[in-house]
């Protein structure tokens, strides 16, 4: 019998396990709730779960963001915005002619095993059964908001509800977190807001995004990559000439961390230091309580506000699958082998689900390669006990390097994990 496979979602990630899965010849389909590909990166989206801004460029530089496989044009920016990097991810679709494979405005609603096999339950009331299941719905889309005592009366939003500065002209804002997001949409307000203050519990590496007229994550790249140094040292290279080129960032206002560089995901800002500087945004820490329109925070101080932008993260989840049948818990390490194989659900299978330092785009098209020759059969899956030793190993690895946190759940170094499954499609046997 001539088997057959789910992928759920038609993103950045969905897209190359599909093309992957066709050039093994695998049977497939693919479903995605939107009109058309490109999750997280379709602006306005119509799936309805994309974060998207219209003022969004990329953090990483994209000569590191392209498939491996299908270079970015010559001709665009170092940072593309969003609607440059959807027409990659269209040209992709295009040359690898996969959009006649997917079933749009087609939700998945139930996953659930079926003997050995897995019953894919859609929107429509129709089910069908697959002998394996690719999720690739994304993780950034079910909002993580703080529990902060009181209760504020102004506009309280989350930053992936966030899409121009047009409603927040003259009001002053408070925008709470310190990631990437967080400082973008503080830049974005800040000209037209009448006040924008950021609310941090603990800081963070603030990084532009070039170091002498080059790209930072190109550095990074170099030393790593080209060097083969350990990404902390590569990552404390970078930090030095990051000194070298910003100086102290206390300097501007904005506090330092009191762990190093290398044990987070710095924050990637060209403006956000300036501008602090200019006293256009200024920096507060945590939030203590929240009264009416006033905020007071963790330093005894308070100022009144008109709203609240929570850039505070996302959960882990999967509303088609029930919990009792797989499930992300903040902190804990997923029970997935190679971060992609459910390690007591033979026959599902996770594409997407990491969160490097850098892109994610590359790392997914390796990953779903992997997982195409894995179901073609040309990869050897080790023993049970073996992916179990290789997942403690991991998780070791993350705990020891990283910061204590629910945002380093998901995390992979780069090269080491590309290096690993990059090992075991060659040798056709996956390791430990």
């Amino acid at each position: 019998m001539t088997k057959r496979y789910c992928i759920i979602g038609a993103g950045s990630s969905g897209i190359a396990v599909a093309k992957a899965l066709k050039q093994k010849g695998l049977d497939f389909d693919c479903f995605e709730k939107g009109s058309d590909i490109g999750g997280n990166w379709r602006y306005n989206n119509d799936n309805g779960v994309s974060a998207a801004y219209r003022s969004l460029h990329i953090d990483t530089s994209r000569k590191n963001l392209q498939y491996p496989d299908f270079p970015t044009p010559d001709d665009l920016p170092d940072f593309p915005s969003h609607w440059q990097v959807m027409q990659y991810l269209d040209s992709y679709a295009e040359k690898f002619r996969i959009r006649p494979q997917i079933r749009f405005r087609t939700s998945v609603t139930k996953v659930v095993p079926a003997g050995d096999e897995w019953a894919v339950t859609l929107d429509s009331g129709e089910t069908l059964t697959y002998s394996a299941v690719i999720v690739a719905n994304g993780h950034l889309w079910d909002t993580r908001l703080p529990d902060f005592p009181g209760q504020f009366d102004g506009t309280q939003i989350h930053s992936h509800a966030y899409k121009t500065a047009t409603p927040f002209d003259d009001k002053r804002v408070l925008v709470v977190g310190i990631g990437n997001s967080a400082v973008d949409i503080a830049v974005d307000l800040c000209r037209r807001a009448r006040s924008v203050h950021i609310s941090t519990r603990r800081g963070a590496w603030i990084m532009p995004k070039y170091i002498m007229g080059i790209p930072t994550d190109r550095w990074g790249a170099f030393f790593s990559r080209k060097l083969k140094l350990p990404t902390v040292i590569s990552r404390m290279i970078v930090n030095k000439l990051m000194y070298l080129t910003v100086g102290d960032q206390r300097r501007y206002g904005m506090p330092t961390p009191k762990h190093p560089m290398w044990r987070e995901h710095a924050t990637i800002s060209q403006e956000l230091l300036p501008y602090i500087g200019h006293g256009w945004i200024k920096v507060k820490p945590n939030v203590a309580k929240l009264d009416g329109d006033r905020v007071s925070f963790a330093d005894g101080s308070s100022e009144d506000f008109d709203a609240i932008i929570y850039a505070t993260g996302y959960k882990t989840s999967f509303p088609f699958l029930d919990p009792a049948i797989f499930e992300v818990k903040d902190n804990e390490a997923p029970q997935l082998y190679r971060r992609m194989l459910a390690l007591e659900r033979p026959g599902l299978y996770f594409a997407g689900l990491v969160q490097p330092i850098g892109a994610t785009i590359p790392l997914v098209e390796i990953q779903a390669r992997w997982l195409a020759g894995v179901l073609a059969g040309e990869i050897t899956l080790p023993s049970k006990d073996a992916m179990r030793a290789e997942l403690r190993e991991h998780w070791r690895g993350v705990k020891r390097r990283y910061v204590d946190s629910a945002r380093y759940t998901l995390e992979v170094d780069y090269r080491d994990y590309a290096t690993q499954m990059r090992a075991d499609m060659a040798s056709g046997k996956a390791g430990y």
